[in-house]
């Protein structure tokens, strides 16, 4: 107990994965973030380290970790980082209740991938109204909001009426719809924030004009988790079924087809999908709109401040301005 090496013999029943699962339950966070972390460890965690006794851990078991996650399709560098600092959590934990005299995770052996550091490089204004003309009509107004006010997708599904303020040139960002294991839910924004934008007038005329044409629907939507309580909006981007529009549904009949036209991905051929596009996803609005007012010389504090980002700058310093390409 002197040299810190205590440990507490019951560390050698309990599994990583009993363990996870009851500091799951006792953490603090939103119940949206303690399911998303779940599902991390269930499905890269758990095969790998969970009936291996919490007491008998060591750097070599981080270490084959990260190497199987580095072999595993669909996981890249920046999720392998998560994945990890999930880990790393809940065996500091460990460490705390005296489980583990030491987190393996801290080792200087144990070497993470390093992330994706590529610059973002923004379409042109000519790519943003290509695509833009591509969609159907009730959904063109998605790209005005999404390059003229930088809005994250769930972001733009969740847009309700009453969002334009009275003075008409602020656009309050008060909810996004994301899905929570396949469940749709309306939540706060990204980083639990709300936060009003600058509307440029464009951007004001395009949604009145959609509005006029595609009224508002109410939804109706638990709030923050599957089993939250019901909250109803009235959303001004609606599907063509009525009801909310759905991110897959979407991003695969509406959105990738669009960028097939305006000549982002090859044409899918008859009774194949599309192929795959994240660099061009709907993301690329929000880049654009970052590298628009970088352009016009507005600070990276400020656009970072009106796109919600939480890693501020360093996340606005990726855009490359447009006379980059």
């Amino acid at each position: 107990m002197t040299r810190g090496q205590y440990t507490d013999p019951k560390s050698v029943r309990i599994t990583f994965r009993q363990y996870a699962e009851k500091w799951l339950d006792s953490k603090t966070s939103s119940p949206m973030a303690r399911k998303e972390l779940g599902r991390r460890l269930r499905l890269h965690v758990y095969p790998e380290l969970g009936s291996r006794p919490v007491g008998t851990f060591r750097p070599e078991h981080i270490r084959e970790l990260l190497a199987a996650l580095e072999t595993k399709p669909g996981v890249g560098p920046s999720y392998t980082r998560n994945i990890f600092a999930d880990v790393r959590s809940v065996l500091s934990a460990a460490v705390d209740d005296s489980l583990l005299s030491r987190n393996p995770c801290s080792a200087r052996t144990v070497r993470l991938p390093k992330a994706d550091a590529h610059p973002v490089v923004p379409w042109v204004p000519a790519q943003v109204f290509a695509v833009r003309a591509a969609l159907l009509e009730r959904y063109q107004a998605m790209v005005d909001v999404g390059a003229g006010c930088g809005m994250r997708q769930g972001e733009v599904f969740g847009l309700a009426e009453g969002a334009i303020d009275a003075d008409g040139y602020t656009l309050h960002v008060v909810r996004q719809i994301k899905h929570v294991e396949g469940h749709p839910v309306f939540a706060l924004p990204k980083g639990g924030k709300k936060r009003d934008v600058p509307l440029p007038e464009s951007v004001a005329v395009a949604l009145r004009a959609h509005m006029d044409v595609c009224k508002p629907v109410e939804v109706t939507l638990p709030w923050g988790a599957p089993e939250g309580p019901k909250v109803s909006a009235r959303l001004i981007f609606t599907a063509e079924q009525g009801g909310m529009v759905w991110r897959s549904n979407f991003n695969a009949k509406g959105w990738k087809p669009a960028l097939a036209e305006a000549g982002f991905i090859p044409e899918a051929e008859e009774g194949e999908r599309y192929a795959g596009a994240r660099e061009h996803g709907m993301h690329a609005l929000r880049h654009f709109y970052a590298s628009a007012l970088l352009d016009a010389g507005e600070n990276i504090k400020a656009v970072s401040e009106y796109m919600g980002a939480r890693r501020s700058s360093a996340d606005a310093a990726r855009v490359c301005p447009p006379d980059a390409r």
